[in-house]
């Protein structure tokens, strides 16, 4: 059985969820206790245990309605058939306003301080945020690649490198806490960077 299988969905599935995703940013994962996860969300223990049979599979969900409500909210606001140069700023000020989110924050460091006792947690965030913008982006290249936009040998490859295109200075000084948020220039900055590299190395050529 999935893990998605052994969550059971009803009324108050939402408002469960809502209280464990205050709960675990408060007190992390080890932390978090049932009974305060129930009393945040104002239900019994035996209503969320009806949910979710264990605390980890309700940190997996936290984690990925999180990045999937981020992710379909940005995909609708893109129109796949503009000009590259169109899509990828679109795409990189997408990347980088979710990288900046604190809550996006606080659950990646959640996931990776407890990615070695439980690795489940650290595969969900990668499976529900990076994996999924990571396929995106292959799907949008390919495309583009097909209609002559763009010139790409390797998708899978230059998927990944504009995703780090878009993280540069920006996830090295929110990981280690040298900034907690930046201004709309400081994110412009990047992004205006990103897709001139990116579109320098995999642009058509007139």
């Amino acid at each position: 059985m999935s893990q998605a299988d052994q969550i059971n969905r009803g009324r108050k599935f939402d408002q469960v969820l809502e209280g464990a995703r205050t709960i675990f940013l408060r007190d992390g994962f080890d932390g978090a206790s049932v009974d305060d996860i129930a009393k945040e969300a104002g239900v019994s223990k035996a209503t969320l245990y009806s949910y979710f049979p264990d605390k980890r599979l309700m940190f997996v969900e936290v984690v990925r309605s999180q990045l999937k409500e981020q992710t379909d909210s940005a995909v609708a606001t893109i129109d796949f058939g503009a000009a590259p140069e169109v899509v990828l700023s679109l795409a990189a000020a997408q990347i980088v306003d979710s990288m900046s989110c604190k809550l996006n924050q606080g659950l990646y460091r959640l996931c990776v301080a407890e990615s070695e006792r439980f690795p489940e947690l650290g595969r969900a965030f990668y499976a529900a945020g990076p994996e999924l913008v990571h396929e995106l982006l292959m799907d949008y290249l390919r495309c583009a690649a097909d209609r002559g936009e763009l010139v790409v040998d390797d998708i899978d490859l230059a998927a990944y490198l504009f995703i780090e295109l878009c993280k540069s200075e920006l996830h090295p000084k929110l990981l280690f806490g040298i900034c907690d948020s930046f201004s709309g220039e400081q994110k412009e900055r990047v992004i205006r960077g990103a897709v001139a590299m990116f579109l320098a190395r995999y642009g058509a050529k007139a």
